[in-house]
């Protein structure tokens, strides 16, 4: 699934707050800032959190 730049934010954001407030990082992760944690787990695909749409979002490719 495509995320728009706003979704992407949210999840990255959402799952930061969740390691910060001490949820384990889903990878072996050396870096110990949470927003450097959650974009690492975003780019693999293990990021624990989706999003529910009413309707489908157009995504635009980026410029």
């Amino acid at each position: 699934m495509e995320y728009t730049r706003f979704e992407k934010a949210r999840i990255i954001g959402a799952r930061a707050l969740q390691i910060s407030m001490g949820a384990p990082p889903l990878l072996e992760v050396q870096k110990k800032d949470p927003i450097e944690i959650a974009v690492l787990e975003f780019e693999e695909g293990v990021t624990p959190i989706t999003v529910k749409r009413e309707r489908e979002t157009r995504i635009r490719p980026p410029v």
